[in-house]
């Protein structure tokens, strides 16, 4: 019977070596197989320039046999050190990140006013960021973009905080129309920019330095000089690439503003406080609202409910809907139960104003009792040049109408619409919409609207574009909800 017991002591050793070198893992090994990797996304991209790839990119944390959660869970107060730790990009080998560190060191006046405009929509952006597993780097680019400017406007007709082109917008399904730019919705174009960028990141096989750039200068620019330094022998990294100047310092301005966010102490930099919470919650309307209605029920400036609806460039939802708006996270509550004692006729509340000689902004605001950029923003007007005959919509909704102005509004109701029969333009070979509204001396807006077309649309050879050079068919002042 020795035999017996010998031969369960030696399997009782071969237990216990075995449990022991279960145990003597390294915390590098572990900590490597938690990471989160990229894999290959399962659909190639057939057109860089021109169609957005359907199939993201998928993170290992985002694998269908894992459960993840609806909304990010995090333990950190601050929204600075959610970010910190969730920075994973590789430095970028460049001198330029010294240089524009130093630039936003210099300007503290800048900085300040660009995290105090961060703190409305910096939660939201940095846990769409985490959902997806992606570069918590990424939640800081419209700092890069448009210094978190909800209304921010480029010469090259980029808007919004994510500064998206038209026709980019377009690929990645945001909306636009008289009442409602997607380019500009805090929420459809956040999503929209990390679709694209999760593309780009699949274009240009997990390198996040070529996929930024791509999205600032586009991906055919980028593959091109990517085969140009190919065949000169060179590398094809960001750095060695031949960019043009603004995409040269695109990069590093990110990396920039990561290194201070990721040390503010050592470059002596304050940042602002973001609590790690929502700022605000998105409340379903029902049907068309105006904004400075809106503004009344839950008691705050309509200038700050705008900010966080600037989506909505006529100050009220599309009447097509959907009617989706923004509010602080405190005061959801109160717009419930506000709009369901609401009468469906105080909704919307707007008057017309049509320019006559001699007109300025300054002066119709303080007829209307109203601010002079709640009309510039009501009307897409960019400055605050005004032409006779231009038709203005007044959100009358944010603050009481003097009595005397509604009589003046339904006397000059009264008044015959003018401008008679329209001209009739064909479409010439290169003619754009701005060269005809030059050639007849009427703004691009009013071609856009009487011909039933978007500022941003190709006009086709020999098309019939209508124009009234008297100012329009409709040139009246009338109190109306603005689809009557």
């Amino acid at each position: 019977m020795d035999w017996l017991r010998i031969k369960k002591q030696v399997l009782s050793v071969v237990v216990l070596l075995a449990l022991a070198g279960c145990a003597t893992t390294s915390p590098e090994t572990a900590k490597k197989a938690a990471e989160p990797t990229p894999v290959q996304a399962t659909a190639d991209a057939t057109d860089k320039d021109a169609t957005p790839v359907q199939t993201k990119i998928q993170f290992e944390s985002d694998k269908p046999a894992e459960t993840k959660p609806d909304v990010a869970v995090s333990n950190d107060s601050d929204i600075w050190a959610r970010l910190r730790k969730g920075f994973t990009m590789k430095p970028l080998d460049s001198p330029q990140v010294d240089r524009e560190i130093q630039w936003f060191v210099n300007n503290p006046e800048y900085m300040q006013r660009m995290m105090d405009r961060a703190k409305l929509y910096l939660y939201y952006i940095a846990d769409e960021v985490e959902k997806r597993g992606m570069p918590m780097e990424i939640a800081l680019l419209p700092a890069i973009e448009s210094a978190y400017k909800p209304h921010a406007y480029s010469r090259a007709r980029a808007v919004g905080l994510w500064q998206f082109m038209p026709r980019t917008g377009k690929l990645y399904g945001l909306k636009a129309n008289w009442w409602y730019d997607g380019r500009r919705d805090v929420q459809a174009s956040t999503q929209a920019a990390l679709d694209y960028l999760e593309k780009l990141y699949n274009d240009f096989d997990g390198d996040w330095h070529l996929a930024l750039a791509a999205y600032n200068a586009g991906e055919g620019k980028i593959g091109r000089m990517m085969k140009y330094n190919e065949r000169k022998g060179k590398p094809t990294d960001y750095q060695y690439l031949k960019l043009k100047r603004e995409t040269q310092h695109y990069v590093p301005k990110l990396m920039a503003m990561v290194a201070i966010v990721a040390n503010p102490d050592k470059y002596g930099v304050k940042l602002a406080s973001i609590p790690n919470e929502p700022y605000f919650a998105r409340v379903d309307t029902g049907s068309q609202i105006d904004l400075g209605v809106v503004a009344k029920l839950v008691d705050m400036p309509v200038d700050d409910l705008h900010d966080i609806n600037p989506g909505y460039t006529r100050w009220a939802t599309d009447p097509n809907g959907p009617h989706q708006l923004l509010v602080p996270a405190d005061k959801k509550d109160a717009l419930i139960a506000g709009l369901s004692n609401l009468p469906e006729e105080e909704r919307v509340q707007w008057l017309h104003h049509v320019v006559k000689r001699g007109d300025n902004l300054h002066e119709i605001a303080r007829h209307y009792g109203v601010t002079v950029p709640v009309v510039r923003t009501a009307n897409n007007l960019r400055s605050n040049l005004l032409r006779s005959g231009q038709d203005l919509l007044i959100p009358i909704s944010s603050r009481p109408l003097k009595p005397e102005v509604i009589r003046t509004a339904y006397r000059s109701s009264s008044r015959p619409a003018r401008g008679g029969d329209p001209v009739i333009h064909r479409v010439r070979r290169g003619e754009t919409l701005s060269s005809i509204a030059r050639r007849y001396n009427v703004m691009v807006s009013q071609l856009a609207k009487w011909n039933l077309i978007q500022l941003d649309d190709v006009l086709r050879l020999g098309q019939k574009i209508k124009i009234w050079t008297g100012g329009g068919p409709t040139a009246s002042i009338e109190t109306s909800t603005p689809n009557g």
